[in-house]
């Protein structure tokens, strides 16, 4: 079996080089007890410093023998979510899953979600902190309840009870995931509630499973900004997507 690791990036040059070791040294090892295969898609959203360079420099070196790995690069920078619609449409397998650059919820979780998408088959997996108790292990207090507080607004906005939106690890059966983000049409923060919106839309079988914050860096999202930012696209989404499902 073969699956595709996405991990969107953008100026990343400070911790690439231990990402990328770190996550092929795990898939290696994963794969070779498990006769996998993988391929590592690396989706640069137009960053600004050499990170991208770096993971082609670094390449001859990893001595792999279960997998691969590419670079795709948008032409400027646009934002997360189409980062990673770049990386899912590269992607080859049985299996897509991205997750972030900084490898917030290790490794492992990578294995785990494998097997549970072939053990327990579902259209999408989807991490969630809420359904683990220790899934906000390590946040301040404030940070834990303004991230909290934020999903279960989103959820209410957009009308779905999926109890993490935002969680920054998801898997899709491969042909589900390329269908999903080829419709895509939100560049930014709010790429998720798109997605879980059109798949809940055409029927997909979605389940949840308990991830934990391992790797704590400062966010990359301003609170206040980006929220606002957040339920203003998120009100944009619901309208067009209602008139476009009308329509078909």
């Amino acid at each position: 079996m073969k699956f595709s690791v996405i991990i969107p990036m953008y100026n990343e040059s400070s911790i690439i080089d231990d990402t990328l070791r770190t996550l092929t040294g795990y898939l290696e090892q994963f794969c070779q007890a498990n006769g996998h295969r993988y391929l590592l898609i690396f989706s640069d959203d137009g960053s600004a410093d050499d990170c991208s360079q770096r993971v082609a420099d670094a390449l001859p070196s990893l001595g792999l023998e279960n997998g691969e790995v590419k670079v795709v690069k948008a032409d400027r920078n646009y934002g997360k979510g189409h980062a990673v619609s770049l990386g899912m449409a590269a992607a080859e397998g049985d299996i897509a899953l991205y997750t972030d650059c900084d490898l917030a919820y290790g490794n492992e979780v990578i294995g785990t979600a494998v097997q549970k998408m072939i053990d327990d088959p579902s259209d999408i997996l989807i991490g969630s902190r809420n359904m683990a108790g220790d899934g906000y292990e390590g946040y301040t207090f404030m940070r834990k309840l303004a991230s909290k507080t934020y999903i279960k607004v989103l959820a209410f906005i957009a009308g779905f009870k999926l109890s993490d939106s935002q969680c920054g690890f998801k898997v899709f059966r491969r042909e589900v995931g390329q269908a999903l983000f080829a419709a895509n049409g939100t560049n930014g923060w709010a790429f998720d509630i798109e997605i879980i919106l059109r798949a809940d839309h055409a029927g997909y079988t979605i389940h949840e499973m308990p991830v934990k914050i391992i790797n704590h860096r400062e966010s990359k999202i301003n609170l206040i900004k980006d929220s606002t930012r957040m339920v203003r696209d998120v009100l944009q989404i619901k309208k067009r997507l209602k008139k476009e499902f009308k329509n078909k």
